[in-house]
């Protein structure tokens, strides 16, 4: 292959993700300008930190103490997530200044209505504008990096982290705006925008990691496989209690296949024991990936790229 035609494949994926967090960018600021700003909601992190201010100093002011805000929180992911991680971080926190920025001039008419409208309708784009910025690999809040790097040094989740700060945030905005209830509707709205967030990261068809114990085990699994075309993994492991050996059946299903997958283990075995979990990411190798989004079957692409 020549080496310009490798460089533009090599290319693509970087020029959409920034096409993916330029879009996510322009949507954010669509919400903030047009639902949160005139209904005197903020954010959290950073960027409610900064919408504090525009309301104290002016909202024109937003972008440059967004910048400001976050260029500790640039400096120290330097130094301590890494260099590819600041470059996307950079690109969606400029982007979304420079929205916020022109956005004034581009959507003139504020959104005005019922605080349920505001809420969910505002959040819902914000969501969907936040999501599409960490799928493309990016960040817009500073508290994310601290989160990062609690996990990493002090065992907290990266959820806890940027809950705390965010509560902390809606509590100065309360004192800073001398009413209680704009931050107690901030604080719905940043449910909602969490929630609308995951389903843009993860998806909606939501992905299941089932276990199976069962002493039926070679049973359930030639049905699964050939009942329901999922792929099986068993593994072997020793009841804590009996001391005796066992087989653990292994299936990744998506949502919509649990009910059929459920109701075939506990034909064979109605004493079978089924735990569930979620699954926000699977992927079996750089070219199982690209299998998985032709054909929609996890344990199959990974038992291809075991054995080829």
């Amino acid at each position: 292959m020549p080496m310009s035609e490798h460089s533009s494949r090599s290319l693509w994926p970087h020029i959409f993700s920034c096409f993916w967090m330029f879009l996510g960018a322009f949507i954010a600021a669509f919400a903030i300008d047009v639902f949160f700003i005139p209904n005197n909601l903020i954010d959290g992190g950073t960027v409610g930190l900064a919408m504090i201010g525009g309301r104290l100093f002016g909202s024109k002011l937003i972008p440059l103490f967004l910048l400001i805000l976050n260029l500790p929180f640039i400096l120290l992911a330097y130094r301590q997530v890494g260099k590819s991680f600041v470059v996307h971080l950079l690109i969606a926190v400029f982007s979304f200044a420079i929205f916020l920025a022109v956005m004034p001039y581009i959507f003139t008419t504020p959104f005005f209505g019922e605080s349920l409208e505001v809420v969910v309708i505002g959040g819902a784009i914000l969501g969907v504008g936040i999501g599409l910025i960490i799928r493309a690999g990016g960040c817009l809040d500073g508290t994310e990096i601290l989160g990062i790097i609690a996990n990493r040094d002090l065992g907290f989740t990266v959820g806890q982290v940027v809950l705390v700060c965010n509560i902390f945030i809606f509590i100065l905005a309360g004192f800073a705006f001398q009413d209680w209830h704009p931050p107690l509707l901030s604080l719905i709205t940043y449910i909602v925008v969490v929630k609308i967030m995951d389903v843009v990261i993860v998806g909606l068809d939501e992905t299941k990691s089932v276990w199976v114990i069962s002493s039926m085990s070679k049973e359930i699994s030639s049905a699964v496989l050939h009942d329901l075309g999922l792929g099986v993994t068993i593994m072997y492991g020793r009841g804590g209690f009996s001391g005796q050996p066992v087989e653990i059946l292994y299936i990744i299903a998506e949502r919509l296949q649990l009910a059929d997958l459920k109701d075939l283990i506990y034909s064979i075995d109605s004493k079978a024991f089924v735990a569930i979990e979620n699954l926000h990411e699977v992927s079996a190798g750089k070219h199982g990936a690209k299998a998985f989004t032709k054909r929609k079957n996890i344990m199959d692409v990974a038992q291809r790229v075991l054995h080829p």
